[in-house]
Parts: structure tokens; C-alpha cells; sequence
């Protein structure tokens, strides 16, 4: 982490309390430590008028004291802390995405898998295409001529990244499942893929471009996509396989829940060794650990590592927010830019339009496709949901600033045209989030939330449950009471029917038989005699 020499300036007369401790960096991280504990109360205060939510009052605090900072210096600088892209894509945003694989509904998110991929895959690639050819067409035409084909593609990966945080903490999984696992899910499966998108654009060679650009480019993005997903899903059996053979919780339950942690972390930096995309690694590989090895674990073990698991992913998403509000008044990066207000707006609206007509480019045609290819209507994407999914996706956030800077900051003498990328692409999260953000709630109220229906139970949202127990239960009795069983349907006519339910029913026999007896899962109980579990058995 590294620290400006601002603060020095800022406090002459403080000396160092130690020779092996920095003043200067630890002022600066009690400043952002009492800023945390400010969010998180602040946070606990508006709870029932939420307005805002943790992140907008992360990125207000991180204003407000970005001004402070920018006035006690004379405005010199208004940073304490100097962004890291070790710090956010080695510490910060791990915890971050493998929370996200690890408390997923699993139910869910594979039941509308294919919406979810769909939008999250081919949907970011879509947007993807549109921001970076508008990008291409249009800046020329404000005054920037600077940039290369890669820049404008790496542009688009970095615009298509969203930030559905404000519009999940609205959404309810009760009353909305199908809305809430579609905008969860495609916000996971987007963020991945816009920086495996990115990724892929870093590694190519845009000096001859020819015919077989786009299709290297399409290579790497598959290659990159399959082989982390693969990866992560060893690590998280391999994981599995090791607490259950062994059992650490016999001995010790801190083994078992540290060696879950470092597992999970090992297979980020493996993926990031191996040149391939960490954060479809460790999202994958959390969905494993929560499949499998949390329930190889003792009951103690379980609470601990759900709880640990989601406060270091806030503390470390507060953290990003708070950066990115102090960053944004940084005085350097405005004059590196030397541009005019009306170049600076006219920049930061023309990606922020291409924002809302790339979103819109594949949230409603998909949302139609796959209600055309689904039979009953309660599962079907209705219009004000498919408002909705658009408005989640509107928002920017720290996957968005952590690929500026890795874009157009990469050198210590940067020019004009990237530092204003960087001072745009910061306007661009600090309007979507702030103003998008706070009138998320009220929208959703209006458009959702007065038209909600009964939930329905998850016995009802599956229509070929009885095709399913027909086609492959061979032990029934035609003769009973004398009715003939009704007609089957083949495995095929089912597959191509019912896809997600027919695959789903597939999978949990193999499940059943080879997946749970050797890597363990649900069924699996550690027997600790301390344990709540093991008291009852022991009086039984």
C-alpha cells in the first residue's frame, strides 16, 4: 500500500513513535479505519429510510474527507493513499467475489441458469461491442485522438463491468426470487466476464490487426472463461475432498476453517499464475466449497466461516467505495488531464449514454427470447422486471475503477487523453451510483413492489416434475385399480422441453452417487462430541 507524501507536509512537526513504523501510513490508515466504523454506523442509522445505502455512503464520506484532505494541504492533494492494483485485485476483491459464489442460492441461480448466462455472457458482450465501437465513432468527433484500438477496446470491457449492489439490497429473495437471482447471478457472471474480456484484449497484438483479430479475440475470451471456471471447480472439490478424509475438526476446528480460507485464496493466485481469470476461479470455487465442503465441517465451523466470509467482503467493498470518493477530488489527476469542463461532461455523458443503450441492447431482446422458449407464464420476464434488470445494470463500481487504472495509468508519465479516461471513468461511478443509486428504492417500489404477487413455492415452478418422476421411475404398477399409466415422454423430448429442470434432475442422481460419497456435502455430519450433534447422539 502505498502512501503520497502529502501527509509529511501535512504534519511536519509529528515524529515517527517508532524507527520500523511510518507515521505517515499510520495516519492513513486510521483515517480510513475510523471512516469504515463511521459507514458501518451511519449505514446502521438508515436502515429503515434507505435511501442510501452503505456504498453511497461510503463514496459521500470518502468526498467529504477528500475535501478536508484537499483543504488542509492547500490544495496540493486531496490523497492519503495512492491506489494499488495489488491492493484492490489481490486483497480487496478475493473476498469479495468468492462471497459471492459462497452464499449464492445455489437452488436458484441454476434454476435460471441459462437467463443468468445468457445475460451475463452474451449480454456483457453485446455491451461490450457497442460501448467500444461508440467509443470509437464519437470521441474523434469531442477532441480525443489519442487512443489506440486497444484503448477503445479495453474502454468497452471496462464500461460493461456493473454494480447491482444498490438494486440488491432493495430486492427481496421472498417476494421476488426470480428477479433477485437473475440480477445477482448476471452481476457475478458480468463482472467475470468483462474482466476475462479485458484480459483477452490485454494479450493481443493490435499492431497488424487483420480477419483473425476477432477471432483470436473470441479464442482467448472462451479459453480464459472454461479453463479458470475448471480450475476453480478442482480447487473447491480438492478442498472438499482433504477436510472430509481428514476431519480437522476432530483435533481442532480452527484448522478446518483457516484451511477453507487459504484454499480458496490459493486458488485466486493459481489462476492469476497461470495467466487466467481469478475471479471466475474463486466465484466457482466458492460455489463448490458451500456445495461440498461447508458441510464437511463441524456445526461451529459452518457458523464462523458464513459470518467471517460476508464481513470481510463488506469491510473490503467499503473500503473500495471510500477510496473511490477520496480519489475522485485528486487534484494531480485534473491537471495531468488539462481538459476543459465541457470536454470532461461531454466525455463522461457520451460513455454513460453508451452505457444505457448498451444495456438496453440485450435486456430486452434476451428477456423475450427466454420467454418465448418458457410454457408457463409465472416464470416469464415481465416488462416492469425487465425495466428493472436494466436499471441494476446501469450502475458503475470498483471493477469499473480497478480496469481504469490498470488501463490508463500503467505508466508513471501518463497522458492527457488516459488521465481523462481515469478523471471520467471516476464521474461516471460517482454519478451512476450516488444519483442512480438513491432513487433506486423509491423506483423499484413504483414499478415492482405494488404489482408483487404470492410467492409461489418451488414444488409449482417446476411444470415437468410429473414428466420427470414418469420418464424415469420404472417401478410403478400399471395395473393398479386398473388405469393405464399415463403416456411417457423420452429423455430427449424432455431435455429439449424442460432443459434447466431435466439437467438439474441428471445431475443430482449423479450427484447422489458419485459426487456426495467421495467428496461429502449434505448428508455429510462430523460427529463432535461438544457439538449440539453430537450431544444428541450421544443421549440417543
Amino acid at each position: 500500500m502505498a502512501v503520497l507524501e502529502t501527509l509529511p507536509v501535512l504534519l511536519p512537526d509529528l515524529q515517527s513513535s517508532s524507527s520500523f513504523l511510518s507515521t505517515s501510513t499510520i495516519i492513513a490508515l486510521t483515517v480510513f479505519f475510523a471512516l469504515l466504523c463511521a459507514c458501518i454506523v451511519i449505514g446502521h442509522l438508515l436502515e429503515e429510510h434507505r435511501w442510501a445505502n452503505e456504498s453511497i455512503t461510503a463514496l459521500l464520506l470518502g468526498l467529504c474527507s477528500g475535501v478536508v484532505v484537499l483543504l488542509v494541504s492547500k490544495f496540493q492533494s486531496s490523497q492519503i493513499l495512492v491506489f494499488s492494483e495489488d491492493l484492490f485485485f489481490l486483497y480487496l476483491l478475493p473476498p469479495i467475489i468468492f462471497n459471492a459464489g459462497f452464499q449464492v442460492k445455489k437452488k436458484q441461480f441454476f434454476k435460471n441458469f441459462t437467463t443468468i448466462f445468457l445475460f451475463g455472457v452474451f449480454g456483457t458482450m453485446i455491451s461490450f461491442c457497442i460501448i467500444s465501437l461508440g467509443a470509437y465513432l464519437l470521441f474523434k468527433r469531442i477532441g480525443v485522438t489519442n487512443l489506440g484500438i486497444e484503448d477503445y477496446l479495453a474502454i468497452g470491457a471496462i464500461f460493461s463491468a456493473t454494480d447491482s449492489v444498490c438494486t440488491l439490497q432493495v430486492l427481496s429473495q421472498d417476494e421476488t426470487p426470480l428477479l433477485y437471482s437473475i440480477v445477482f447471478g448476471e452481476g457475478v457472471v458480468n463482472d467475470a466476464t468483462s474482466i476475462v474480456l479485458f484480459n483477452a484484449v490485454q494479450t493481443l497484438d493490435f499492431s497488424n490487426i487483420d480477419a483473425l483479430t476477432a477471432l483470436k479475440l473470441l479464442w482467448t475470451f472462451l479459453y480464459l472463461f472454461f479453463s479458470s471456471t475448471a480450475l476453480g471447480l478442482v480447487a473447491g472439490l480438492i478442498s472438499a475432498y482433504i477436510i472430509k478424509t481428514l476431519y480437522f475438526g476432530r483435533h481442532s476446528t480452527d484448522r478446518e476453517v483457516a484451511l477453507m480460507m487459504l484454499m480458496a485464496y490459493l486458488s485466486y493466485m493459481l489462476a492469476e499464475l497461470l495467466n487466467l481469470s481469478g475471479i471466475l476461479t474463486i466465484f466457482f470455487c466458492g460455489i463448490v466449497m458451500s456445495h461440498y465442503t461447508w458441510h464437511n465441517v463441524t456445526e461451529s465451523s459452518r457458523i464462523t466461516t458464513k459470518h467471517a466470509f460476508a464481513t470481510i467482503s463488506f469491510i473490503a467493498e467499503t473500503f473500495i467505495f471510500l477510496y473511490v470518493g477520496m480519489d475522485a477530488l485528486d487534484i494531480d489527476k485534473w491537471k495531468e488531464s488539462n481538459a476543459s469542463a465541457g470536454t470532461s461532461i461531454a466525455v463522461s455523458s457520451t460513455l454513460f449514454a453508451l452505457v444505457l443503450i448498451g444495456r438496453a441492447a440485450f435486456v430486452f431482446p434476451i428477456s423475450n427470447i427466454t420467454n418465448c422458449m418458457k410454457k408457463r407464464n409465472n416464470t416469464k420476464i415481465e416488462l416492469r422486471q425487465q425495466f428493472i434488470i436494466w436499471w441494476a445494470g446501469l450502475m458503475r463500481g470498483a471493477v469499473t475503477i480497478a480496469l481504469s487504472y490498470n488501463q490508463f495509468s500503467s505508466s508513471k508519465d501518463i497522458s492527457k487523453e488516459y488521465a481523462l479516461m481515469i478523471t471520467c471513468t471516476i464521474i461516471v461511478v460517482l454519478f451512476s451510483t450516488v444519483v442512480f443509486g438513491s432513487v433506486t428504492k423509491h423506483l423499484i417500489e413504483a414499478m415492482l413492489l405494488r404489482h408483487a404477487k404470492p410467492a409461489i413455492s418451488d414444488a409449482t415452478d417446476i411444470p415437468s416434475l410429473e414428466d420427470l418422476n414418469i420418464s424415469f421411475i420404472e417401478n410403478g404398477d400399471p395395473s393398479e385399480e386398473g388405469n393405464n399409466p399415463p403416456p411417457r415422454k423420452n429423455s430427449l423430448r424432455l431435455l429439449i422441453s424442460n432443459p434447466t429442470h431435466t439437467v438439474h434432475y441428471w445431475w443430482r442422481k449423479f450427484d447422489d452417487k458419485f459426487m456426495r460419497p467421495a467428496f461429502g456435502g449434505r448428508g455429510f455430519v462430523p460427529f463432535v462430541p461438544s457439538s449440539p450433534t453430537g450431544a444428541r447422539d450421544e443421549a440417543s
